[in-house]
This record gives C-alpha cells, structure tokens and sequence, in this order.
C-alpha cells in the first residue's frame, strides 16, 4: 500500500478547512516553534499562516525539505530566502483570490478621499453642520504600479468610474508602460496606486523623490507591501502638503503600535491589512488550495508557479 503524503500546514486560526484531503494526506499541524523540526517528513507545506516569517528561517537546516510550498497569500516576500529561492521546490501562491476584492477596496478608498469622507463623519460625530465642496472623480487620472492581475483588476475598477487609468509594471509591454515612465506619470497623476510585489527593485520605491514628484492635488495608496513606501517620506509629503492626501492598508510593521505616529499624521487613512478579506475569503482560500492539492497528487502541472527569483508569478 503507497503512503499517503505527508502536508504539513503552518496553522493559524482558524485553521483551513481540508476535509476533501481526507484519506488522500497526512495532514500535520505546527506553529512557528514546531516548523524546522518537522519541515524534513514533509511533502508539501501549506503557508496558511501568510503573516508569519517562520519558513525563511526554518528553511536552511539541515535533511530533505517539501517539494511543494503554498502560500495562502499574494505575496510570497514573508518566506522566499536564498535556500528556497535556490532549491528544485515548486513555490505557488492565492493568485487569483484578491483581485476584485482588491480594486473594490481600493475605489472606495479613491471615492472617500476625494468626497472627503472621512471629514464628513468626524464632523457629524461634532453635531457640526459645515457645507464642503468635494472633488469629481470623473476625468481624473490615476497611476497603478503593479502589472499583475490585482494592479489590472484595479485599473479595471478605476475605469468604470471614468478615471483615466494608466499601468506600470517591471517591463513594458502593450497597455503596460515600464519603470522608466513612472515619473512622467506620476507627474500628472491625480491618484497614485501601489500594487506591486515587494521585491528588491520595489523596495523602498515610494520615497521622499517620488513623493516630491507628485502633483500637490494627488493621493497615494498601498494595498501592496508596507516595504514598498518610505513611511518617514510618505509622513513628511503630507506633513508638508507635497500631496493631498494618503491611504495605507499595509505598514511596514504589522500591527501598528498604539504609539505609532502614524495614527496621527494628517490626511492619512489607516486600515489593517483588510482589504482583500471579504465574507469568506479564508474558505475561498482553503478551496484553492485543495484544488491545487488534487493537481499536485495526480501529477498535472500547477497553477500559480511563482518565479523564485521575481518574486511572483509571471504571465499577462
């Protein structure tokens, strides 16, 4: 009789749901601390765990490692180091899973600026009645930098509301302009999106430079990586009025810390790494994940290969 597989999850909770794997793996659960110990009895290791940095470190010791690394998430920044990046393991990520939860996300965030939302409620909150103009979104421009299905899904998005929506992405391509038109759009741009994977070209690209470029009437927002801004430029644009605005859904440091300041910084909006998680989302993932699992046993090829050395997933 052939031994089942053996899946080894890195939990968090609550834990995915994996009853369609029963009788078809071995599925074993760990936290961080159990990780390295049980990585060589390992077929395959299910990153369910997407905010944890335990496989980057876990990865280099010693004996046989998974040939298979899913990570329930877009990015793959948080586990990808030189021994994986290196090795025969076939890495895969929730490519696909995001996307319009994403761009949702992000066209709120688009409308509530420039409706000045946020102001709205506060002043209610002060019985305060105080008549504004807000900003039209129709025929504004706005920049997406990120050329992956999340950053197309959001241009996509953007349209809809009639906002003239340009892509840049790591090499250009046709509707796709390149990292050497960056700034000539960011010029013009009355919202700045950034969507792209953390990578070392990305890191730290949204500096006090790029900041300086933009227009004084822009807004920027980060539904990518936190490591993708230079939160010290990002503070002192807004503090000096360099652009209108800024929204972050991700930090360099996850969770904020109550003294973060951050929380107090004027014109900045702060959400906790949400907006891609909507009403059902982990389940959405666990399916994906169970379906990529039934590939995998029966020997066809895998979805959502992720390029080692890029950091993401290739492809239109």
């Amino acid at each position: 009789m052939t031994a089942l597989p053996t899946l080894l999850v890195l939990d968090a909770e609550p834990p995915p749901r994996l009853g369609r794997l029963t009788g078809r793996a071995r599925v074993v659960h760990t936290d961080e601390a159990g990780l390295a110990g049980l990585l060589p009895s390992a077929d395959v290791l299910l990153v369910w765990d997407f905010t944890s940095h335990a496989v980057r470190s876990a990865w280099p010791g010693g004996g046989p490692r998974p040939g298979w690394v899913h990570t329930a998430s877009a990015g793959v920044d948080h586990l990808m180091c030189p021994e994986l990046a290196a090795s025969d393991t076939v890495v895969t990520n929730a490519r696909g899973v995001f996307d319009a939860p994403i761009a949702e996300y992000v066209a709120a965030l688009v409308l509530a600026m420039a409706k000045d939302l946020p102001r709205t409620w506060q002043l209610q909150r002060e019985r305060e009645w105080r008549h504004r103009e807000s900003r039209q979104v129709a025929g504004t421009r706005a920049v997406v930098v990120g050329s992956g299905p999340i950053g197309r899904e959001i241009a996509h998005t953007l349209k809809a509301l009639r906002v003239t929506t340009a892509v840049v992405g790591r090499v250009p391509r046709t509707g796709i302009h390149g990292p050497d038109d960056l700034d000539r759009l960011l010029a013009r741009a009355d919202w700045v999106i950034a969507a792209a994977p953390l990578t070392e070209q990305t890191h730290g690209m949204f500096d006090l430079r790029r900041f300086g470029v933009m227009q004084p009437s822009a807004c920027f927002v980060n539904v990518g990586r936190g490591h993708l801004v230079v939160e010290d430029a990002l503070v002192q644009a807004l503090e000096r009025r360099w652009i209108a605005g800024a929204a972050l859904d991700v930090l360099t440091t996850e969770p904020l810390a109550a003294d973060s300041p951050l929380w107090r910084v004027p014109g900045l909006l702060l959400s906790p790494h949400m907006s891609g998680d909507t009403v059902g989302w982990r389940d959405e993932l666990g399916a994906q994940f169970v379906e990529l699992f039934e590939r995998w046993a029966a020997g066809l090829p895998l979805r959502n290969v992720v390029d080692k050395q890029r950091g993401y997933v290739p492809g239109h």
